[in-house]
């Protein structure tokens, strides 16, 4: 691959190796840091099955009430806004909005809970290629073949490298100890998702797209669904190891499971979809920012201020004769409002809806049960310094471990334009996948933090063996339905896109319309949502979905 390169001074290889002595000639393990669980409680997802809330003491009217304030929910307020629209309310549970692009921030520096970066938008991301011009993202004409971006939100270098047998080398693509057979197979596979990439369907559409709704609907194509990712591999001759691993490794990082259990139409997505080029950058650069995904829930935030309702747990839903009545429960004052509207955009995930709104249709319910979620596990490490280097390139700002089950680490501090910088925030990365989901969400909710905390730094001591002298302090973060698992069979299955159907009063938007979660998907289906929504309410504007 092509990186901006920089240089790498010899003093800062001999300040490394300098650490590392330094830790082994006092070898006493340190006690752990101090640290915290966060996230959502799952005391309030069992009151939701319950039901035992309050009844309403107020009822309020607006036109719109948009169900959850993750990036379906803000889009769609972001596109009723910018349409002139503004009789609506975004009801968010937690106490920030943002879903699992939300942030953090300390002394040191801002940095992810969960999505930490947006490839540059395709063609077809419409929706997302306008909302980064409005927030200063994208300069110029956002839907040129090569948009100018800001440079200060493209990955700086180095992007990624990844640990394995020893030794820190450049990408993400197995080096170290690779026969020329595994090299042969690295250059097929490569060959055939090129070749789905210019693929076109019957129809004139690319063979996978982003969104997906623009993807070809050929027979053969989507019979891919049907397969895994792994018995594609083996199914083309594909069985280097290495080579295994990658794939392996894009599945658990993009959607929260195993490649023999993701769909091999979705595996082939990750490879073959992302075709956007853009004003002096490399094809393979990223937008990032130290927060993530989490600037553009600032900017999201700050734009919707005044329609933003955090701390209302919406626990009923229901379509009278001439309005949409949402029911929410508000925890610190202990007591629930009523709001009547025109129309509702549900934009939680979809696995809730069935608890709320009760009258869902038994077709409706069903297809919701086909819905499964990966957990997740996101920690936070301030360090006091960067910690000691093992051989190889330098730090990157994605760094991976070849052999751990976890999915490595970024670099909060790495977009920052600032000459030294003593302290930084590691935030790492672990899907839980190697059982089924419930069965990993409990683990995960089980496991006490010094659990983990062990795991974690035990998992980082292996690149770095002075991780533990420099941690000040690791924050966790539990996802327990971080985002939908594309497994074999679901991604074109009835169930999915009867949800996409579902559009009376009560519109769904969420990503999980779309089989996998990312912030391109999540934005479209807000938008979408908000689109359909102004139609059946007879309010003019342009569409930012298609030209």
């Amino acid at each position: 691959m092509n990186r901006r390169r920089f240089l790498w001074s010899l003093a800062a290889v001999a300040a490394g190796g300098a650490q590392i002595w330094r830790w082994l000639a006092s070898p006493k393990t340190p006690p752990l840091p101090q640290g915290e669980i966060l996230g959502a409680s799952d005391m309030l997802g069992h009151r939701l099955r319950s039901g035992d809330f309050p009844e309403p003491t107020e009822t309020l009217n607006a036109s719109v009430i948009i169900v959850g304030g993750g990036i379906a929910g803000l889009s769609a307020g972001w596109k009723l806004l910018k349409s002139g629209f503004t009789d609506f309310a975004v009801l968010e549970l937690e106490p920030e909005v943002g879903g699992n692009a939300r942030y953090g921030t300390n002394a040191i520096t801002a940095y992810p809970w969960g999505a930490h970066y947006l490839p540059f938008p395709t063609r077809e991301s419409r929706a997302v290629r306008e909302l980064l011009a409005d927030f200063g993202v994208l300069r110029g004409d956002p839907f040129a073949a090569e948009p100018d971006y800001d440079e200060r939100y493209i990955s700086f270098a180095p992007q990624e490298r990844l640990y394995a047998h020893g030794v820190w080398r450049e990408g993400l693509w197995p080096q170290a100890g690779v026969r020329q057979r595994d090299l042969d197979q690295y250059r097929q596979f490569q060959d055939s998702m090129d070749g789905y990439r210019r693929r076109r369907g019957a129809d004139g559409r690319k063979a996978f797209a982003i969104p997906m709704d623009f993807s070809a609907r050929d027979p053969e194509l989507l019979a891919l669904d049907r397969l895994s990712m792994r018995d594609f591999l083996l199914q083309n001759g594909l069985d280097s190891e290495p080579l295994h691993w990658y794939v392996n490794y894009a599945c658990r990082d993009d959607y929260g499971c195993r490649y023999d259990e993701t769909s091999a139409w979705m595996g082939i997505h990750y490879f073959a979809s992302r075709d956007a080029l853009a004003r002096d950058a490399d094809g393979d650069d990223v937008l990032t920012w130290p927060e993530g995904n989490g600037w553009l829930v600032e900017r999201l935030r700050e734009r919707l201020r005044p329609h933003l309702i955090t701390g209302a747990l919406v626990w009923r839903l229901s379509e009278l004769d001439r309005a949409v009545l949402v029911d929410a429960w508000h925890p610190r004052e202990n007591r629930s409002v009523r709001r009547l509207a025109h129309a509702a955009i549900w934009a939680a995930p979809v696995f809730q809806a069935p608890s709320v709104f009760r009258e869902l249709s038994s077709e409706l319910t069903t297809a919701i049960g086909e819905f499964q979620y990966a957990p997740w596990l996101v920690a936070n490490l301030s360090l006091r310094r960067f910690p000691a280097e093992r051989r190889g390139v330098p730090l990157s700002w994605d760094n991976v471990l070849y052999d751990s089950d976890a999915l490595g680490y970024v670099v909060a501090t790495h977009q920052h334009r600032t000459a030294h910088q003593e302290q930084t925030v590691f935030t790492w990365y672990q899907a839980l996948c190697n059982g089924p989901p419930d069965r990993e969400r409990q683990r995960l909710l089980e496991t006490p933090w010094a659990t983990w905390a062990e795991r974690i730094l035990s998992d980082l001591s292996k690149p770095h063996p002075d991780i533990r002298q420099i941690v000040t302090r690791l924050d966790l973060m539990r996802w327990g339905h971080a985002m939908i698992r594309p497994r074999p069979g679901f991604v074109w299955s009835a169930a999915r896109q009867r949800l996409e159907r579902a559009q009376d009063r009560v519109l769904f938007a969420h990503s999980d319309l779309s089989g996998y979660s990312v912030f391109e998907e999540a934005n479209y289906r807000g938008v979408l949502a908000a689109e359909q929504v102004m139609t059946t309410l007879n309010i003019p504007f342009s569409s930012s979905i298609r030209s």
